[in-house]
């Protein structure tokens, strides 16, 4: 059997329950050497936990695995990195204090004799962030990176130890589209080494680029598995959700008013210079660029959650003076951060809790005493409206699924008296069909006349769904684009500094 024919990863008949509520049933899987096997479906349906069944985070209740043929038993991660198991998780798991190349060879820090060459440390560090076609300084805190950065670094560390099964969970969730090229182009060469890459996504127009293999989990189950090759993207949605998808950007029929918010003149150092716009009732605009571009930064200076050097903020032409994220929130405008874990939610805290924490004063009695029959019927309400999978309203955010967390952080905003609202990235890492839950919401929230800007890097989202398109790149806006006037050409080009 040549090494074509090796099966790298085997995984059958495996069966994993959560008190009582089956995560997986009967899962087989199987993954050849040097292939890029695709793993997709829906929030919840088994996806993480398998693969973290493989790697060793979560044990079995029934089931057999075999790495190159052999049986093995990987009772927690340290077993899994020792077989050669790697894995990327779509939350990162990183040290923020430290730097760059601390991170990428934390388990190998130093040599025999108990000492850290730290030059060395950095120049390996800066050869495989560089072999990966980026440009990060290793001496960097980790907690001073963008996000998709971070990824990069979690990306590198899988690498640094030598892996030969390489599990990948969301990669690109945060990747512009030059850094997902560049990341395809590493895992090919990795496909080349033998290397077998299973590839979690929800961007199934990414998966159609690198997959060799598809296979779909719905509820637990495999309900289909095929060479790339032989199923549309239609076929695999089908899988997914059970049901034929109809359209991804449902219509939106709604009157576009006169301008309520404008920014004139936002500065915040040279990652925000001299940004203005504005945005009318009922309109969806887009703030598109790469990553670095300044989008976040521009929409974190408006909601003050980083200090502004410069710039006027007005709301149906008043200015606001906003001193805080409260004093934003006062005036009328919410923000859904494209960090759901560090700054989107509280992972120790219920769904409840969560999603009532801007709405209080609506739930509190004359007595400043919080009625609870009233928050919970908000919180089944936004339940039931967003589909989140859950237990029910008192469980822990932590204990959900990352797609449900997003929907979390969004049930926050939805349903506030907000007059603007800001959503950075809010599809990340959320299944094709919550997409479209998603989407119908943001075509909701323009219905009742709010402004609503949306930060994507996807371009086929913000084509789909935006009126208009603000291009930034290096701090500034390079171009604005009218909804006839959306190709990914037309937005590429002003993002790469090619008017």
């Amino acid at each position: 059997m040549n090494a074509a024919e090796t099966f790298s990863v085997e995984m059958k008949g495996i069966t994993k329950s959560f008190g009582g509520v089956h995560a997986l049933k009967d899962v087989d899987f199987r993954v050849r050497a040097g292939q890029v096997h695709a793993l997709v479906g829906e929030n919840g349906a088994g996806k993480s936990t398998l693969m973290k069944i493989l790697s060793g985070a979560y044990y079995k209740d029934a089931g057999k695995i075999k790495i190159d043929g052999e049986v093995v038993n990987i009772p927690n991660p340290h077993a899994g990195r020792k077989l050669g198991i790697a894995i990327i998780y779509q939350e990162f798991a990183l040290a923020p204090d430290l730097t760059a190349a601390e991170n990428i060879y934390l388990d190998h820090l130093s040599d025999k004799g108990g000492f850290i060459n730290f030059r060395q440390l950095y120049r390996n560090a800066g050869e495989l962030i560089g072999s990966l076609g980026f440009t990060i300084n290793p001496r960097s805190k980790v907690e001073d990176l963008s996000v998709a950065y971070q990824q990069v670094v979690e990306i590198t560390k899988a690498l640094s130890e030598e892996a030969k099964i390489l599990i990948l969970d969301e990669p690109t969730a945060v990747l512009a589209p030059r850094e997902v090229e560049r990341l395809f182009s590493v895992l090919r060469k990795l496909k080349q080494q033998g290397v077998s890459i299973i590839y979690i996504s929800h961007r199934l127009d990414e998966v159609f680029q690198i997959a060799d293999r598809i296979t779909v989990l719905r509820d637990g189950v495999v309900t289909g598995s095929a060479p790339r090759g032989d199923v549309t993207m239609d076929d695999v949605i089908g899988m997914m959700i059970g049901r034929t998808l109809t359209t991804m950007f449902p219509r939106r029929e709604c009157e576009i008013g006169e301008e309520i918010f404008r920014i004139e003149g936002l500065r915040r150092g040279r990652e925000v210079r001299d940004v203005s716009f504005g945005v009318r009732a009922g309109e969806v605009v887009g703030i598109a660029g790469l990553v670095g571009s300044g989008r976040t930064e521009t929409v974190r200076a408006i909601f003050a959650a980083d200090k502004k050097d410069a710039g006027r903020i007005l709301l149906k032409g008043k200015p606001l003076k906003i001193n805080s994220p409260r004093d934003a929130v006062r005036s009328g405008i919410g923000l859904v951060p494209e960090d759901r874990k560090g700054q989107g939610t509280i992972l120790s805290m219920t769904i409840r809790e969560n999603v009532t924490m801007p709405r209080l004063w609506k739930i509190m009695g004359k007595i400043g005493i919080i009625r609870a029959g009233r928050e919970k019927a908000i919180t089944d309400g936004l339940i039931r409206k967003l589909a989140i999978k859950t237990r029910g309203t008192e469980s822990e955010v932590a204990d959900l699924s990352g797609g449900n967390q997003q929907k979390v952080v969004l049930a926050k905003w939805f349903g506030t008296d907000c007059e603007v609202i800001i959503l950075d990235e809010p599809t990340r890492g959320v299944d094709v069909g919550a997409k479209v839950e998603i989407y119908n919401l943001i075509n909701e929230l323009a219905a009742r006349g709010l402004g609503v800007i949306v930060i994507s890097s996807e371009m086929i989202e913000v084509i789909g769904i935006c009126d208009r398109v603000i291009v930034m790149r290096e701090g500034k806006v390079e171009a604005v684009l009218e909804k006839d006037e959306l190709t990914e050409e037309n937005i590429m080009r002003p993002a790469i500094g090619q008017n």
